[in-house]
């Protein structure tokens, strides 16, 4: 392999490890798994994330157990990754949604943007220091489900905070018969379906 494809090869690898950094961080958070998302960063990280400005720990720490206080369930997602890499630096800009089921109604989404710098050390890539800005956040008014409706589409969980959920199992088993969509979504839809005989 001639230098240009090694570099280049390098470069894929470590933008890579990145991203996998990223997404152990939101897979932490959504799991309620503290070492996982600690993984995502270097010990001695600064997180500024706009209510709070902590280390790592302290930051994980403090976002675990303001989900738990807060949310039923949540979610975050990240996108649009642009990553500038120099050495042992990576400059980092990611776009985030997290859609929040609150305790307290409504419910929320906030999306906004993570701007980070990772640093390799010791051959792995985690954040270093990361900036939060959140540019826009949405109540989430309810409507009426038909009844059973959500219990239905949930009826395959629960969705775990914990290393208990299904995610973690290895390997992956479906428990359940196959079966077809006996709920209707919505009232109107339930309204509209003909009466079973």
């Amino acid at each position: 392999m001639d230098q240009h494809m090694e570099k280049r090869l390098r470069e894929l690898i470590d933008r890579q490890e990145i991203i996998d950094a990223m997404h152990r961080y939101t897979r932490g958070l959504d799991r309620a798994d503290r070492e996982l998302a600690l993984s995502a960063y270097h010990p001695d990280a600064i997180d500024d994330h706009g209510p709070v400005v902590l280390q790592a720990a302290e930051f994980v720490d403090w976002a675990l157990a303001m989900h738990a206080e807060q949310h039923l369930s949540h979610t975050h997602q990240i996108s649009n990754i642009v990553i500038e890499i120099d050495g042992d630096t990576a400059h980092c800009e990611s776009y985030f949604s997290v859609f929040c089921e609150n305790k307290v109604k409504p419910s929320m989404v906030t999306s906004g943007r993570y701007v980070d710098r990772f640093e390799r050390r010791s051959g792995n890539w985690a954040i270093a220091a990361r900036v939060a800005l959140a540019e826009c956040i949405y109540q989430v008014a309810d409507f009426e489900f038909a009844p059973g409706f959500v219990e239905s589409v949930r009826s395959n969980g629960p969705a775990e905070r914990s290393v208990h959920d299904v995610s973690y199992q290895r390997p992956l088993q479906v428990r359940r018969a196959v079966r077809g969509q006996d709920v209707p979504m919505s009232a109107e839809a339930a309204a509209a379906r003909p009466e079973q005989a």
